[in-house]
Order: C-alpha cells, then sequence, then structure tokens
C-alpha cells in the first residue's frame, strides 16, 4: 500500500540473510558467489557461500552493504545447471543456472510481487555508488529526540554531509513506517535511493511521527487538523511538523536556513501537512500520492465502497498497537490460500474478519466500522479545507495507475490551486505510475503495457530542479504549471493548467447491441437486464492470487466482458485520435430489485486485432487487448449524499452520476472506446449485499440476486462525459 511496504520486504530479508565465506572449488558449485541486485534503484551486493554434505547442499548469505552477515538458507538444493536457495521467514526464493564452466549462476530472486534478475559470479564486487559503504564515506549521520512543545519527543535521524565548504538545504521526510530498522550505524534506505540529493550533498532528515517506532507519544491516523489553538497542547502534524523544522535550523551544523519537505503516500500526507500553516524555514514541499481522504477516493474507500484487498492486509500489521519504543515492524498477514477470490468470499460477510483475525486490537479498522457514513469523523481528516494561505512552493506529484492515491494526487493539487492567488507556486506532476513507482529504478512500464522509454527520467530531473530552485536559489527551471504523461501517445506533455481549459465535453452515449457513439439515443424503453450475485462477484482481475497487484491498473478486461453480468458498449473504430484529459464523468441511468448496489464504471481501450507491441519483452497478446485506462465505483445507496444514504425504490429507474478520477490518454486512430458497467469488483472492493443496510454490521443472509438494468433511451441516456483536447 506504501512505499516503505514495497522496498522493506526484500530489505528484511537481505538484512537478516548472511552467510560463512568458504573456500572456493574448481568444477564445483562449492565456494564463494557474488552479485548485485538492482531493487527500485538500490544496487546491493549479495553475497553466496555453498558447501556440501554428500548430495545435499546449504548456503549462506552476506549483504555487505546492509551490515549483514551469519543466517543461514532455509533450503539450499542443486542438481546441474538448476540451482536454488530459499528463505522462509522472509517469503523469499531464487532460481537460476549454473554454466559449464562453474563461473556464472544466473537466475532471478523472487519475492512477493518483487522479481529481479541477479547473475552470480566469483569475484568480490566493489560497494556500488549509493552504497551504505560509499555513502558513510561522505556523510555523518546522528539520532536525536526532538522535543514537541508539548512534550513529547520525535525520533529523528540526521544526515550531514562530511564536507561542510557551504551550507546546505535540508529535506525532510516524515513517516510512520520505521526511518532507522538497521540500527544507529546503518543508513536509512532513502538515502540509498534519493542518490540524486545526496550526490549532491543535501542535508537529509527523516522522522517516526508521534507515536510510531522509535517516537514517543500516540499514534493517530491520518491525524486532523486543529484549526484554532487554544493551549500548548493543542498538537497536530502541523504544529509536529514546524516544532521539527524550528529546531533543525536552530540546531544542524552547516544548514543554509531552508527546507524542503517530501514524501510519497502516508508520508505525502505528511508533506501536506507541512504545508499548512508552514515554517518560514519550509521553502518547497512535495506531496507524493498523499493520503488527502480516506471516505472519498484514496486507500479506505471510493464513494463510499470499502477497498478490501488492501486493507485488511495492510492494517493487519500497520495496525496493531504499539508497546514500547522499538526499531521493529509486526509481522505481515500471511495468505492461507494464494487466491484472495476464494479467501475473502469464504469469510462470508466483512463482519466476519475481526472476530477470526483482528479483535479489538485494531482500532482504526473498528473506528471505520463504526463510521459507515461521511461524518465528521471523515470529514475531520481531510486536510484539503486547511489549504489556505499557502507559501511554500508544492509540487504534487502522482501516478495515473496508482491504486492507492491517485485521488490525492489529484485532489491536493487542485485545493491549492483553488483556495490560493495565481502568485503561490502550485505544479503538478502526473506519470504513467503504478503506487511510488516514480521514487526510483525505473518506470518502462506497468504490466503488459510499455511507455517506449524510462518514464521516471523527466521526472528525476524535475523534482531535482525544484528542489534546487527553491532551497539553493539555482535558475528557475521553469517548470510547467502541469506536466503529465499522455498514454496512449505515450508523451511527455506540459499543460497551462490541470484540467486543459481548451477542451470541448462530448458525451459517450450507450446503446443497444453493446455500442457506444456520440450521438444520444433515440430509442424508446431501452435497456439492458442482467443478475448481479453477490455469491458470484466479478472478479477485478483474472489470475489467481493472494497480495492486491498494481498491474490491474492497466489490465486486459477481456475476462469480465464475457461474463453476462458485465455490460458492454464500445465504439466502432475510431477514424482519428482521440486524446481525452480530465475527469471522466458517469451519468447511468439504471434499475435493480434490490434497495442497494454498487455501479462500476470502466473506461477501457481496445486495441486493434494485428496490434503488437514495439517493445520486445511483451509476451502478453496484445491484439485485441482492452486496456483498463480508468476505472471507480460508486456505493449507489451514497449517490446523492455521503452523508444521508438513501435506498433505491425497487424497479424504479434512477440516476447515477458520479466522477472517475483524471485521465491522459490518447485513444489511437483504429483503436475503439468502450465503457464497462458492473455491480461488483471483488475482492478489490467488499461486496454489496443489495440490500439497503449497514454492510459493516449485516449478516452472510442479508446477501441477495438482483435484477439489474442499464436504461439507454432517449428518456434514460446513460453516457460518459469526456473531456477531449482539440
Amino acid at each position: 500500500m506504501k512505499l516503505n511496504k514495497l522496498i522493506p520486504a526484500i530489505l528484511y530479508a537481505v538484512m537478516i540473510l548472511s552467510f560463512i565465506p568458504l573456500k572456493s572449488f574448481s568444477q564445483s558449485i562449492e565456494g564463494d558467489w557474488h552479485g548485485i541486485a538492482d531493487i527500485q534503484g538500490m544496487q546491493l551486493r549479495l553475497s553466496l557461500h555453498i558447501k556440501s554434505a554428500g548430495d545435499e547442499y546449504t548456503s549462506t548469505w552476506d549483504s555487505p552493504d546492509q551490515n549483514a552477515f551469519g543466517i543461514p538458507s532455509t533450503t539450499t538444493t542443486f542438481t546441474f545447471p538448476d540451482f536454488s536457495f530459499s528463505h522462509q521467514q522472509a517469503g523469499l526464493k531464487y532460481a537460476g543456472k549454473v554454466n559449464p564452466d562453474y563461473t556464472e549462476i544466473a537466475g532471478f530472486l523472487e519475492q512477493g510481487q518483487l522479481k529481479t534478475e541477479i547473475k552470480f559470479g566469483r569475484q568480490p564486487i566493489a560497494a556500488p555508488a549509493g552504497s551504505p559503504t560509499v555513502l558513510k564515506e561522505k556523510y555523518d549521520k546522528q539520532e536525536v529526540y526532538i522535543t514537541m512543545r508539548d512534550g513529547v519527543k520525535l525520533f529523528t535521524s540526521i544526515y550531514t554531509p562530511k564536507n561542510s565548504s557551504s551550507p546546505r538545504p535540508v529535506l525532510l521526510n516524515r513517516t510512520p513506517y520505521n526511518i532507522e530498522s538497521g540500527g544507529p550505524s546503518g543508513f536509512n534506505v532513502f538515502m540509498q535511493l534519493y542518490t540524486r540529493f545526496t550526490n549532491d550533498e543535501y542535508i537529509m532528515v527523516f522522522q517516526d511521527v508521534r507515536g510510531k517506532f522509535m517516537s514517543e507519544g500516540v499514534f493517530e491516523d491520518i491525524r486532523p487538523v486543529i484549526p484554532v489553538k487554544k493551549s500548548q497542547t493543542d498538537t497536530d502534524e502541523t504544529t509536529d511538523t514546524w516544532d521539527t523544522v524550528d529546531w533543525l535550523v536552530k540546531n544542524v551544523k552547516n544548514n543554509n536556513g531552508n527546507v524542503g519537505i517530501f514524501g510519497i503516500s502516508y508520508p505525502g500526507f505528511y508533506s501536506t501537512m507541512g504545508i499548512i500553516n508552514a515554517h518560514p524555514a519550509v521553502k518547497a514541499v512535495s506531496p507524493q500520492a498523499p493520503v488527502t481522504n480516506w471516505f472519498i477516493g484514496d486507500d479506505f474507500h471510493h464513494n463510499g465502497a470499502f477497498f478490501l484487498l488492501d486493507c485488511f492486509p495492510f492494517y493487519y500489521s500497520f495496525g496493531q498497537p504499539r508497546r514500547e519504543l522499538s526499531r521493529s515492524g509486526k509481522p505481515s498477514f500471511r495468505w492461507p490460500t494464494p487466491d484472495n477470490y476464494e479467501f475473502f468470499l469464504s469469510l462470508g460477510a466483512i463482519k466476519n474478519i475481526a472476530p477470526k483475525y483482528f479483535g479489538d486490537s485494531i482500532k482504526f479498522w473498528n473506528d471505520v466500522f463504526e463510521h459507515p457514513d461521511y461524518d465528521d469523523f471523515w470529514k475531520s481528516r481531510d486536510p484539503r479545507p486547511h489549504l489556505r494561505n499557502v507559501k511554500p512552493a508544492v509540487m504534487t506529484v502522482g501516478g495515473w495507475f496508482d491504486a492507492e492515491d491517485l485521488y490525492g494526487a489529484l485532489q491536493t493539487y487542485k485545493a491549492i490551486e483553488t483556495q490560493n492567488p495565481r502568485s503561490v507556486t502550485n505544479h503538478i506532476v502526473m506519470g504513467p505510475w503504478a503506487h511510488s513507482q516514480w521514487a526510483a529504478g525505473e518506470a518502462a512500464n506497468l504490466g503488459n503495457i510499455y511507455w517506449g522509454m524510462d518514464a521516471n527520467l523527466r521526472f528525476m530531473e524535475l523534482e531535482k530542479k525544484f528542489f534546487d530552485h527553491h532551497l539553493k536559489g539555482t535558475e528557475d527551471p521553469g517548470i510547467a504549471e502541469a506536466t503529465m504523461f499522455v498514454t496512449g501517445s505515450n508523451e511527455w506533455r506540459d499543460f497551462d493548467s490541470w484540467p486543459p481549459a481548451n477542451v470541448k465535453v462530448k458525451n459517450l452515449y450507450f446503446h443497444p447491441g453493446e455500442i457506444a457513439s456520440f450521438q444520444p439515443p433515440s430509442d424508446n424503453n431501452s435497456f439492458d437486464e442482467y443478475i448481479s450475485d453477490p455469491m458470484n462477484p466479478v472478479p477485478y482481475r483474472e489470475d489467481v492470487h493472494a497480495a492486491r497487484s498494481p498491474e490491474y491498473m492497466t489490465d486486459d478486461q477481456r475476462f469480465a466482458s464475457r461474463r453476462p453480468d458485465v455490460m458492454v458498449y464500445q465504439t466502432a473504430v475510431l477514424d482519428e485520435d482521440f486524446t481525452v484529459t480530465g475527469p471522466v464523468n458517469a451519468g447511468l441511468f439504471v434499475s435493480t430489485t434490490g434497495t442497494d448496489a454498487d455501479y462500476i464504471v470502466k473506461l477501457i481501450d481496445v486495441f486493434p486485432p494485428d496490434f503488437k507491441s514495439e517493445d520486445p519483452g511483451t509476451g502478453y497478446p496484445l491484439g485485441g487487448y482492452q486496456m483498463l485506462v480508468r476505472g471507480e465505483v460508486m456505493r449507489g445507496k451514497y449517490r446523492n449524499s455521503l452523508e444521508k444514504p438513501e435506498p433505491f425504490v425497487p424497479g424504479k429507474v434512477t440516476e447515477v452520476k458520479f466522477e472517475l478520477p483524471d485521465v491522459a490518454h490518447t485513444f489511437k486512430k483504429g483503436h475503439r472506446i468502450m465503457i464497462q458497467v458492473q455491480n461488483s469488483w471483488f475482492p478489490l472492493v467488499d461486496r454489496n449485499p443489495q440490500k439497503f443496510v449497514n454492510i459493516y454490521k449485516c449478516s452472510d443472509d442479508d446477501f441477495v440476486k438482483a435484477t439489474q438494468r442499464i436504461y439507454h433511451d432517449a428518456l434514460h441516456p446513460s453516457h460518459v462525459s469526456l473531456s477531449i483536447l482539440p
């Protein structure tokens, strides 16, 4: 769910795997092997030591860049040329092939959704640039406690360049994800990932937020802003940020008095907090995929619909209460089956989850179930109303295929843009990325869809220029208001505003016979009818897997279009390019025999039947591919108000209108535009029982089949609205 969840899994394995050096043997797999892994742009050396005992083998590992030595692998197998090892506790495995000369093992290291190629050879490898070994030659590290105005002390690590020839700016990252798991002598993983700043000798500062890991206090999820502080005990994340920055500029040696704040996802939320009532030293802030509203569009809910597959495993670990200050996290959820669809379906009603897996220990999970509607609990946690009188320069960053916090990036930019004068520096950068994919490494594709370039290079350049200009006083780099990657045409484009002003809004109407057209329907009493069965929900992906995969955001939708409970409407073959920018608005006319229903609308790019990818690495058949461009759910009872749900009248034609998050996509000539409409998206979204009840407290027998209708006639012209660039 968060950037830190993508990296620590492999790092955890690396830090606990270590090995005992052994003598090498010619024409034998025994001995020392050395390789290097590229993990999201971080170069990590691994040394493997193998020995045999009869027909059996054992191995141990070193990770010198993580100061990890001496822990054996769980299994080691070798039958020429196939070699493998595993580590059960970390869920890690490696499989490769040995060459005839026994000088190379070529294979892949896998853990969860991470798969990286490693080639092992006989020669030791020098420490790579950006490794802790090299960084320790450039940086001094100290761990301190900074006292907040109410006396609570926050654990903070500070990395200062040994070169003190000139004052340096400060970059601050505040996070709930454990800044220094490696101990006082270890170096934070972000020091290795953000070489664009460490190479330039920025002062880098990381902080555990209040109540997490080594920081004192009580943690509160998306802690609300207190607009008017009446005493020293009235603290929130804005005051904690202010107090931290004030201490840093007064106490960190050789700083130039300018502070930047950055972070992705939950740390993006804390970056947003640094904008509100900002300390004068804060000159630039970059909220990236910032958590913004957990009821309307980020992480937990979309339009009131609960995102089960993300939230359950995340809070199983993250939500466990902390008993004492610690550098260690809680164990991740171990799926009892690799099939998440079957796992969640077998649990029945969602209320059955907590007694079986959580008990009363996960406070925020329980809070969610006590606040099923958009009440003050949720509203108070939305930072957008407080993004006024903004002083720092802001560059908000997000990914078009960010399954977690696409909404937050778009809406944070929008709130600053609409609530502040034009003189406020406010940029937005959106790329073709999954959650946090832009942070490090390469981004040449997402799933089966390739972009024809490494989309990260442009962003990394912009991010560095943004902070350099505002923190170091370099020349204005002329960053556009909106720097957007347009998928389909696969190009970066600059815009003076977002959404662009010079668009033409066109309605794409549904017609009988699975047809979509920009011409409105003229039929009378025309509709598609089907049965929606919550006991056989539409899956969000075709394959079998456990943890939610980010690739679903560009997945092939042919599996869904073949189901009888998914309605399909598509255009004729396009005779020109259509570039769609900004939000997509759904306007459905529906009826149901139930009293509640979810409505999922998907915007899809249908490739020509003879389409072939220009990328040679693509193995998936792309002829006729139905690429998901955007999908969104509306929990039907909230169609008129998120605060006050209301039932459907069975059989009554009802309008359901909602907005899908923005897109920037070119539907190329020769392609088709498709719209799919369905009533479940499981287990990404929890099942709607199709009865007007509190879904968090309903029982298994509340789930009922319902007959659904999608209307497409002159009086009820179901459609989606697209903003098309000329």
